[in-house]
């Protein structure tokens, strides 16, 4: 088992920043994938941006390529996303989510086997 707990959510005024966290406990495989996906109200969950633990990869949604930035930090099993440039329409609840035993990232949400709680984020116009 595996569980992630997610911080960092908030409202913010567009072109803004915020950081989320999201740090993992339990069994951890020595390949695996931390991703960030988020679902606004009516919509689909969406890929946000997956990094590859074992071989360092990022992958980010075209949404928010070049505004946000996933990171991590070993020794806390920790992955951040930085968003910067934050618009109105990045308002959504965030999901943190781990894909255990993979090497390069799915950008399918249905790939992942652990998710976190969920934060919120909400961007002012």
């Amino acid at each position: 088992q595996v569980q992630l707990v997610e911080s960092g959510g908030g409202l913010v005024q567009a072109g803004g920043s915020l950081r989320l966290s999201c740090a993992a406990s339990g069994r951890l495989f020595s390949n695996y994938v931390m991703g960030w996906f988020r679902q606004a109200p009516g919509k689909e969950r969406e890929f946000v941006a997956a990094i590859s633990w074992s071989i360092g990869h990022l992958y980010y949604g075209d949404s928010v390529k070049g505004r946000f930035t996933i990171s991590r930090d070993d020794a806390k099993n920790t992955v951040y996303l930085q968003m910067n440039t934050l618009k109105p329409e990045d308002t959504a609840v965030y999901y943190c989510a781990s894909d255990q035993g993979r090497v390069v990232a799915s950008r399918n949400a249905n790939e992942y086997d652990y998710w976190g709680q969920g934060t919120q984020v909400t961007v002012s116009s």
